[in-house]
């Protein structure tokens, strides 16, 4: 059974080590809800921080909803992530550890809640994209090599 995605943020894979992942909930409004569910979020540029012992996310847009009344959401708002206490004091652990960033990673539902993949990830250096993007072409020039000479 495939699981539909509502956002994923493609970026991360290139500009990250992703290290280790995590599945959190996330405490959001009735029309923020309702405006996922329509597929009207962005994880572009957002970002998860630990303060006070609770981890937030950051610059997730989340467009506001159309039959929505005076009373909507702010889009970029921080929103709070529930993630378990051993989980936040781990990443306390490992996010003041040097290079280390929490990037989210999907927007899916699950079991009727909506849930974020944040992933603990360090920074790519200009050269390991670059390495990154040429076995990638690689890759395709083979796969494609591959379907020429099996069409004949």
């Amino acid at each position: 059974m495939e699981e539909k995605l509502f956002a994923k943020n493609r970026k991360a894979f290139h500009d990250y080590h992703i290290e280790e992942t995590f599945e959190a909930g996330m405490v959001l409004t009735g029309t923020e809800v309702k405006s996922i569910r329509s597929g009207k979020t962005n994880l572009k540029d957002s970002y998860a921080r630990v303060e006070n012992n609770e981890v937030y996310i950051h610059n997730m847009h989340i467009s506001h909803y159309e039959q929505g009344n005076r009373f909507n959401h702010e889009p970029l708002r921080k929103r709070k992530l529930l993630l378990n206490r051993r989980e936040i004091s781990r990443l306390i652990g490992l996010t003041r550890e040097k290079g280390y960033t929490l990037v989210p990673i999907k927007v899916y539902p699950k079991k009727g809640f909506i849930k974020l993949e944040i992933a603990l990830a360090k920074g790519k250096k200009q050269y390991d994209k670059r390495d990154a993007l040429a076995t990638k072409e690689a890759k395709r020039e083979v796969e494609r090599a591959f379907k020429e000479n099996n069409q004949y």
